[in-house]
């Protein structure tokens, strides 16, 4: 690493040792987490202590606990809850999560913002030279914070940085994809688990330094801000990236659907051309069903801080929206069933028949009006439920 000794009193390696590691679900007492920033996030936020967000599958440190799902409350105040996007056509990168907002630290701020935790945000389109960057690493990792990193292992979705060798040449850490054969072949895995990755800086694609606690909004603040951003998120019918447009909310929904409508892009006789247009279709049902479900969760725990955190008024409504989204998870599994099942490896075949399409694009636009239903019912819980 050619950084002209930026590493000076810095020791050679440092690890915490001990940060939970994130994966895609493989069973186990949690429940599965496959949105690679909030899974990250919450991890984190259990490495540092923060007990008040917990997990009724997990034991409790004592204290007392204002969600039951650590997961589904980052998924709520991020937005997670409520973004799809989707790039005419078809991309692979329309589950990328920080395609929710033009301004692509937004979800970030505002998770931060509700947890309570200062923070600082490199965007890998103003990304500080190496030297700078390793410096950030290792300045947050002997305060005891991990690091969250896009990229490094993968494609550029949130990772943890645990711990770094050889002043900084090799990171430590944990990623969604270090198991994988696509991937792996770029690491070595250290006596702790985590990943060592030579080479990182090319493939960091943007970092999230936790700093210290701060006055955290009160949760009826907090609550309100998701709603409001949820429904900004929803009804925004465009995002803009590099110049790119996606369809984004409500009508991104409309948009996937119309791309199932167009047979070309679905040759029987092309299963490379098969098989990229139906991940992409495997992702946004993913995405969708998992961010729905943790989402209606989260919107029924916001039910229970009746007239503590939330005004009364305002429950029926927030009760009648989670329904709605957990009725959405319900219809992504109506649409894996149409493709031979969730996990199926030969369900891209199914995408080459019209037939099956036309099934598809119903069980889609029927999405997308629940949705709007819940997001109206969100709007009549702001509407009545009083400011304090």
């Amino acid at each position: 690493m050619n950084m002209n000794k930026p590493t000076d009193g810095y020791p050679e390696r440092f690890v915490l040792e001990g940060v939970p590691r994130i994966h895609f679900y493989q069973g186990g007492k949690r429940c599965p987490e496959d949105l690679c920033f909030s899974s990250a996030v919450r991890a984190c936020m259990e490495y540092l202590g923060m007990t008040e967000l917990g997990c009724k599958h997990m034991p409790s440190a004592g204290t007392e606990r204002i969600t039951t799902c650590a997961y589904s409350f980052v998924i709520g105040i991020s937005g997670t809850a409520f973004w799809l996007t989707w790039k005419p056509g078809y991309s692979n990168d329309n589950a990328e999560f920080r395609l929710m907002s033009d301004n692509p630290g937004e979800p970030i701020r505002r998770t931060f913002n509700a947890l309570g935790y200062a923070y600082e945000y490199l965007d890998p389109s103003h990304m500080p030279d190496e030297a700078s960057v390793i410096r950030h690493i290792m300045n947050s990792l002997q305060a005891g914070h991990p690091v969250i990193s896009f990229g490094i292992v993968g494609p550029p979705e949130a990772g943890i940085i645990t711990g770094y060798a050889e002043s900084g040449d090799i990171l430590l850490g944990w990623s969604f994809f270090q198991d994988d054969p696509a991937f792996s072949s770029a690491i070595t895995i250290d006596s702790t688990g985590y990943y060592r990755r030579r080479g990182w800086f090319k493939e960091c694609a943007g970092l999230v330094i936790i700093g210290e606690p701060m006055k955290r909004p009160s949760l009826g603040v907090t609550y309100r801000e998701a709603l409001q951003w949820a429904v900004q998120i929803a009804r925004k019918p465009q995002v803009q990236r590099n110049g790119v447009l996606y369809h984004s909310g409500l009508a991104a929904y409309q948009a996937w659907a119309d791309h199932m409508a167009d047979d070309t892009a679905f040759p029987a006789n092309n299963d490379m051309l098969l098989r990229e247009h139906h991940w992409t279709h495997e992702m946004a049902i993913g995405l969708v069903a998992e961010a729905r479900w943790y989402g209606s969760q989260f919107l029924a725990s916001m039910c229970e801080r009746v007239d503590v955190d939330i005004h009364r008024s305002a429950i029926e409504d927030i009760y009648h929206a989670s329904a709605y989204l957990a009725g959405i998870h319900d219809l992504m599994w109506r649409l894996w069933d149409l493709e031979g099942g969730n996990g199926n490896p030969e369900a891209f075949r199914y995408m080459a028949d019209p037939a099956v399409r036309r099934q598809v694009i119903p069980v889609i636009l029927e999405a997308r009006d629940k949705e709007t239903h819940a997001i109206e019912h969100i709007e009549h819980a702001l509407a009545v439920w009083p400011s304090r």
